[in-house]
């Protein structure tokens, strides 16, 4: 039993620290943790631990766990919330400027304050406009590299 409860505990870590596609993915992991096991004992942990797969915003699906999906599925809101309002992003020093459609500044600086970027100090929200403060020693160029992992469909 406790292999068993071993192999569960390492399935659950494997999943939530990776972006894993599939069962094959996931055994070679877990051989490589030293874990022997086979694709139908693979299946009946999966079962057992209820993990689920929701869209990695690629055309493909990742395994999660229960509750992952719930914070995945706010992402995706907040992330359209983001795209339905915004109109340009630019920067200048440690200073992002985002231009929003006119109404729309405080549901965009909303998501953005939602996703939780550790990129961002702060934001403040006018009617068509966000000023975003940046932490010190982070670019323009790395925030948006940050923001289009959380926003995949953002133009620049």
């Amino acid at each position: 039993m406790k292999d068993r409860l071993a192999r569960l505990k390492a399935i659950k870590q494997l999943i939530k620290n990776n972006r894993i596609a599939n069962q094959d993915e996931l055994l070679t992991r877990l051989k490589k943790n030293g874990f022997d096991v086979t694709q139908a004992t693979l299946s009946r942990d999966l079962k057992l631990l209820k993990v689920g797969k929701v869209s990695d915003g690629n055309g493909g699906y990742i395994y999660t766990l229960p509750g992952d999906d719930e914070r995945t599925e706010s992402t995706q809101i907040f992330a359209q919330d983001f795209l339905r309002g915004y109109v340009s992003i630019d920067w200048s020093g440690n200073i992002v400027v985002i231009k929003t459609f006119g109404g729309h500044a405080d549901s965009v600086s909303n998501a953005l304050d939602c996703l939780n970027m550790d990129e961002i100090l702060g934001t403040v929200a006018g009617d068509n406009c966000i000023f975003a403060c940046l932490r010190a020693g982070v670019t323009g160029e790395q925030f948006m590299t940050a923001l289009k992992q959380r926003i995949p469909d953002i133009e620049d």
